[in-house]
């Protein structure tokens, strides 16, 4: 289960199966949307081939960082273009589930079967068939944790 303190980002943890409606919907896990609160967003998440919910508090951080970018070109421009044009607001039904957009599923290759998984300061929405559930190769896997200092 995912945490969150009084004040800070929202944390997410875990990941469920399961599959969305015929109308395009996904329930949210409860665990899920309590953290996100009654209005969050639903984005892609380049450059993974999945989507993303982001409280408000952790969007507002994204954009900022964003803003703050050093380099302001073309390229610049283009991406803050895609990402925007990909993003909704949302909010869940009183079910707890989310409809997703159309062009957003094809995105990220979704049809009916996906995997929703706490990833730190979001929460991802994969593809069951494109999820990379498994660390490739454990050993590197095990050097980058080391690089990064936490172990």
């Amino acid at each position: 289960m995912g945490y969150s303190v009084p004040g800070e980002v929202p944390r997410f943890t875990g990941s469920v199966e399961h599959a969305l409606d015929d109308k395009g919907r996904l329930v949210v896990p409860a665990r899920f949307r309590e953290r996100l609160g009654a209005g969050f967003f639903l984005t892609i998440a380049e450059p993974e081939p999945c989507l993303a919910l982001y409280p408000a508090v952790s969007w507002a951080e994204f954009c900022a960082r964003l803003e703050a970018a050093p380099i302001k070109d073309g390229r610049y421009r283009r991406l803050v273009r895609h990402i925007f044009a990909n993003t909704e607001e949302a909010t869940c039904d009183p079910q707890g589930r989310l409809a997703i957009p159309t062009h957003l599923r094809g995105y990220a290759s979704i049809k009916h079967d996906v995997v929703t998984v706490g990833s730190l300061t979001r929460v991802e929405i994969w593809a069951k068939e494109k999820y990379p559930d498994r660390v490739e190769d454990p050993d590197d896997f095990a050097k980058f944790v080391s690089e990064l200092g936490l172990y």
